[in-house]
């Protein structure tokens, strides 16, 4: 089943926030992955923001779940207002194609829907009315 989450960008402190947020809801991570894991090449991180949140998500009650990453340096700081986004999670590559593309016009593409290496089919964009999406089709649903 499709789904919608809340996405929060930090700079540097999301393991904080996260673990925070873990202390008031309860529960464990579903995911907690670090910039360390990407393979070289593939949009490398800094040397001190190797050990930074690439990506975590923290379930919410069974229908939600909370997920966030650390901003790299290269894409600038966030500041109030830029540090979400609203994380697509489609039934399918082509659901995802067509939700992507759909919001991408008049919008701006921020990184193309492509398959990654963390076993799914992913894009970010910014819709035209400000609004960043990410659309994330995992290949392996469980």
């Amino acid at each position: 089943m499709s789904a919608i989450n809340p996405y929060l960008t930090f700079n540097g402190n999301c393991e904080e926030a996260f673990e925070f947020y873990k202390s008031v809801f309860g529960g464990s991570f579903l995911t907690l992955m670090r910039f360390d894991s990407i393979p070289p090449g593939d949009y490398a991180p800094a040397e001190e923001e190797k050990n930074r949140i690439m990506h975590v998500a923290l379930p919410i009650g069974p229908n939600s779940t909370l997920m966030g990453s650390d901003r790299m340096a290269a894409h600038g700081p966030g500041t109030n207002g830029d540090n979400f986004s609203i994380a697509f999670n489609p039934d399918s590559e082509a659901q995802a194609d067509q939700v992507f593309n759909g919001l991408a016009q008049g919008g701006n593409i921020t990184m193309p829907l492509a398959k990654v290496f963390w076993g799914a089919y992913f894009g970010m964009l910014t819709d035209k009315y400000g609004v960043n999406w990410m659309v994330n089709y995992e290949y392996n649903k469980q």
